[in-house]
């Protein structure tokens, strides 16, 4: 028996949902429609509400292979985080900084866009914008955090925005262990994601969108779709389907599917809660390279996940039974322990995976060629929360041929090579998260910078 062995080994976030969701039909035959959007998670639905928002005439289908919410977007770590993976100097590379900058400021502002919706929406989704807390936990932690505050002082954004936190003042968002300083960066919001992306579904179909469900596709050429229930022909068809675009044919090397693993607790007494602080519910993680992700939920659990093992399986493969492997959850409940050990002996309810989508320039963007008819978006390497709605709400503009300020964006137009064949992604992605975890457990043990890791870091994200 481990600590997690009694958990239930499905996601909090749909297991909250009352009913569990009822499934929709799948398709019933050949159709056509003005827009057919592949993928029933935040990409797609963002997309068709904001085409039907600009447009209520469009004929808007959204296709999903399980239900909406079944992917990504209803098993993360609950952060609409107003920030991008890709990083603003890779994407000033790609234009100037001045227009990395105001991609910037629009992922700021996305989070506040989202609420805009939640509220006009009526969705109940447990949206707090309590900042984020990245605490440094050791030397090493502490010089990155540094280096990541003069950029963001040189690139014009002041303490409204992302400011320092003193040993003292970082406990009292936080009572972790071994605590040097920290940063807090304030636009973030925690939320119950699957109760976000059911809600936003409800409102697509509101505004007239059709969603089918229990569908799979199994070919996109051009602007016809084959799936399991007929072909769907349209005069624009936007992939909207993340890890899980390796299932399409042609498409298996476009993302690599990486597996992270969550695990929450049970609801915490008012005094417990009060011990271990997150007082506006700011979501939290440390410095570390083997990512780690928390939040307090609106019900006073702690949600909390990282990589587990294994991290990637051979061959781009997805395995819903490597979700549930509970070694993974087991090194996430200690890493957790790690960090908050008045948790020791607090049950754990809930035990779920999931994969996220990495492409191979670790940018996060979209693209729509008018003259086929084709858009794309995602890859946001498991920051997509927020950045599916600035996604979305910007196809949706260029679909709709609007020249606003969001359709030049640097991240439009994005386009990644392809992963490398097997065994060499096998081999990549294993030895790289050995050295990672290796270098984070020197760092904490000897106070000295892993240089070896951030080349390899750098090297990995083509920096």
């Amino acid at each position: 028996m481990t600590a997690v062995s009694g958990a239930r080994p499905v996601p909090l976030w749909i297991d909250s949902l009352e009913g569990n969701a009822n499934p929709r039909p799948a398709l019933s035959g050949s159709t056509f429609v003005d827009v057919a959007i592949v993928g029933g998670g935040f990409s797609g639905l963002w997309t068709a509400y904001y085409l039907l928002d600009k447009n209520p005439s469009l004929n808007i289908l959204v296709i999903e292979k399980e239900y909406c919410g079944y992917g990504a977007s209803g098993r993360n770590g609950g952060w609409c985080e107003g920030a991008l993976a890709g990083g603003t100097e890779k994407y000033a590379k790609r234009s100037s900084l001045e227009d990395a900058l105001r991609l910037e400021r629009a992922m700021f502002e996305t989070v506040d866009e989202v609420k805009r919706i939640i509220d006009l929406e009526n969705i109940d989704c447990g949206f707090t914008k309590g900042g984020h807390i990245c605490l440094a936990r050791n030397k090493p932690q502490e010089e990155r955090q540094l280096a990541e505050l003069r950029a963001a002082r040189s690139r014009g954004f002041g303490e409204n925005i992302i400011r320092r936190l003193e040993s003292d003042e970082a406990k009292q968002y936080l009572n972790a262990t071994h605590i040097k300083s920290g940063l807090f960066f304030s636009p973030c919001a925690s939320i119950n994601p699957a109760k976000l992306v059911c809600g936003l579904a409800e409102a697509v179909e509101l505004r007239g969108g059709r969603i089918v469900e229990g569908t799979t596709v199994l070919s996109i050429d051009g602007t016809s779709v084959m799936t399991s229930h007929g072909e769907v022909n349209a005069d624009v068809v936007i992939q909207a389907t993340e890890a899980y675009t390796r299932d399409l044919k042609g498409k298996k090397l476009d993302f690599l599917p990486v597996y992270s693993r969550m695990i929450a607790t049970e609801p915490l007494s008012d005094a417990l809660m009060a011990e271990i602080g997150l007082a506006d519910r700011p979501t939290f993680n440390d410095g570390r390279y083997i990512v780690i992700y928390g939040q307090r939920t609106d019900d006073n659990r702690i949600a909390f996940g990282g990589q587990g093992n294994p991290p990637y399986l051979f061959g781009s493969k997805i395995d819903s039974k490597i979700e549930g492997n509970e070694p993974s959850h087991e090194v996430v409940w200690k890493a957790l322990i790690d960090l908050l050990p008045q948790l020791k002996d607090v049950a754990i309810t809930h035990r779920w995976g999931g994969t996220l989508a990495i492409p191979r320039n670790w940018l996060p963007g979209l693209r729509y060629e008018k003259a086929n008819g084709f858009g794309i978006l995602g890859g946001y390497v498991g920051e997509g929360v927020a950045a599916a709605n600035l996604a979305g709400r910007t196809m949706a503009d260029l679909v709709l041929g609007s020249e606003t300020d969001i359709v030049s964006l640097p991240w439009v137009g994005v386009k990644a090579r392809r992963w490398e064949p097997e065994p060499l992604r096998w081999i990549g992605v294993r030895a790289s998260r050995r050295l990672m975890g290796s270098t984070d457990l020197s760092e904490t043990r000897t106070d000295k910078t892993g240089k070896l890791a951030m080349k390899v870091a750098h090297l990995l994200r083509g920096d």
